[in-house]
């Protein structure tokens, strides 16, 4: 009842609420990406929703116009560069992620579930088939992001997509919304040059 019914009636109404309460300060993000750099301020990627099927994601552009388009940033080459003054902050507190309420009311997402891969993210699909994390509807957070979020390298990403998908319910819908609260108010995991630094960072330490 849950997962067929009820989860999908708390997306519609949450992102709706979402879309009106937050309408302005959005806006003011809007203006502001504008005044720093000229171009639209939100972008759309080509991403992968449930049962593979593609769907463009809404997201508020951190970077700059000339950056090199449908490539994770954590394959760019000194990604810093291309990174907007205020699209630090908004990346950071997940500012940036704020358009996707859209994709949630239209159905494209859930709140909760496995992050959507970019269309071309081949090796990270190939893994979530393992775990059967590209057959439910992705989501605006997840349990992979509640548990290193940027830092995790891709098998370990998609083995929490997997975990999620074998547990997933009320309880642990609930337990991802607000670990992702801590998340967001502590910046965790959140790592320009993102996929696989947290073992990046342990082989350092040795």
């Amino acid at each position: 009842m849950y997962l067929k019914f009820v989860k999908r009636f708390i997306d519609i109404l949450l992102s709706g609420i979402g879309l009106i309460v937050l309408a302005a300060p959005m806006g003011i993000v809007a203006l502001l990406i504008k005044r720093e750099d000229p171009g639209p301020a939100i972008f759309k990627q080509k991403r992968v929703g449930k049962n593979k099927k593609y769907f463009n994601l809404y997201k508020f552009r951190s970077m700059k116009m000339d950056t090199p388009h449908d490539m994770p940033t954590h394959m760019l080459e000194n990604p810093e560069q291309y990174i907007l003054k205020i699209g630090g902050f908004i990346r950071k507190a997940s500012i940036d992620e704020l358009p996707q309420m859209w994709n949630i009311f239209k159905g494209d997402m859930s709140i909760i579930g496995p992050r959507p891969a970019l269309w071309n993210q081949d090796d990270l699909v190939t893994e979530r088939d393992k775990y059967g994390a590209n057959d439910v509807r992705p989501g605006l957070t997840g349990w992979a992001q509640i548990n290193g979020r940027d830092e995790l390298e891709i098998p370990i990403k998609a083995r929490l997509d997997g975990e999620y998908v074998e547990k997933q319910g009320l309880l642990m819908d609930v337990r991802c919304f607000f670990g992702t609260i801590v998340s967001v108010l502590k910046s965790d995991g959140v790592v320009e040059g993102g996929t696989g630094e947290m073992k990046k960072k342990a082989e350092g330490r040795k």
